[in-house]
């Protein structure tokens, strides 16, 4: 199993602008929109990755915690569907549903979007404040599939909790670590 670390995007950066396919409802859904009062989370993720199927369950008890806090979470698949057909639009619509996720799952077919925000892995992690400015970036929290730590998403909750008390986040960043995003061959 690769082990790919975040670019660790500079702290302050602003949310690059995007319009994906919400592979769930077929429609377009843009940033703006999708956007939370408080802040965004946007999460690169993917159907077959085993690092995010080890951290699934706690992605949407995140979502759900503090979405009434007005935080709005996006999750994002870029991985090359033609080599990897398990994570096309049709099978992330079922697991999107089978997951209960409670964010929109978005397609980012041309992966512009995951080169705009220099995204490297599944899982990846960006937290913003409602202007749109990057506070956080990496890790869920140390759990990884086999090392015996236990899912806590310590790292991304405290970051957003810092966010919505309105805090500096003074705790090291650690970049994420997952199976690189599966490119398109040029």
């Amino acid at each position: 199993m690769a082990q790919t670390p975040s670019n660790m995007l500079p702290l302050g950066t602003k949310a690059p602008h995007f319009s994906l396919l919400d592979t769930v409802s077929g429609e377009p859904l843009d940033l703006n929109t999708l956007k939370g009062e408080t802040g965004t989370v946007i999460m690169f993720i993917c159907n077959h990755c085993p690092f995010v199927i080890h951290v699934n369950e706690e992605l949407v008890a995140i979502a759900n915690a503090y979405l009434e806090k007005g935080i709005k979470c996006i999750a994002i698949s870029s991985n090359d569907v033609v080599n990897y057909p398990q994570d096309s639009p049709e099978k992330m619509k079922l697991h999107a549903e089978t997951e209960a996720y409670p964010f929109p799952y978005l397609y980012d077919e041309s992966q512009a979007v995951a080169k705009a925000y220099d995204a490297a892995c599944t899982p990846d992690f960006y937290v913003f404040n409602r202007n749109l400015e990057l506070t956080y970036r990496g890790q869920l929290d140390d759990s990884r599939p086999g090392n015996g730590v236990p899912v806590t998403g310590k790292d991304l909750r405290h970051a957003i909790d810092c966010l919505v008390n309105n805090t500096s986040n003074n705790a090291p960043q650690k970049p994420s670590i997952g199976c690189g995003i599966k490119w398109k061959m040029a």
